[in-house]
């Protein structure tokens, strides 16, 4: 059984950066991307940020780029979201996913095509 917990979440204020983290436990195939999604309470999750297996692709919303960073380490089986110059409009709950081709050279943006997903984390931007 494959576990994704997030961490890292908080209240911070607008302009402001931080750093979620995703740790995988349990029988992991590192061979998969990973994603960072959000979402905000009556809205459907959005993608935010993606990763392929090796790092060598990311991708990111529009919204976020030049903001924000995606990063792994696959022999520590984590994934990173840096996130700098925090808007308001950034606050929801934020999610880890696993999942996608494995060895793909390209990432997946639709939730649909993440398989593994951990519970979540909130992150407030306050003004």
């Amino acid at each position: 059984q494959v576990q994704l917990v997030e961490s890292g979440g908080g209240l911070v204020q607008a302009g402001d950066s931080l750093r979620l983290s995703c740790a995988a436990s349990g029988r992991f195939f590192n061979g998969q991307s990973m994603g960072w999604f959000r979402q905000v309470p009556g809205k459907e999750r959005e993608f935010v940020a993606a990763i392929n297996w090796s790092g060598g692709t990311t991708d990111y919303a529009d919204s976020v780029k030049g903001r924000f960073t995606i990063s792994r380490d696959n022999a520590k089986k984590m994934w990173w979201l840096h996130m700098n110059q925090l808007r308001l409009e950034d606050t929801a709950v934020y999610y880890c996913a696993a999942g996608g081709v494995p060895y793909s050279l390209t990432v997946a943006t639709e939730p649909r095509k993440y398989d593994k997903w951990g519970q979540g984390t909130q992150v407030t931007v306050s003004s």
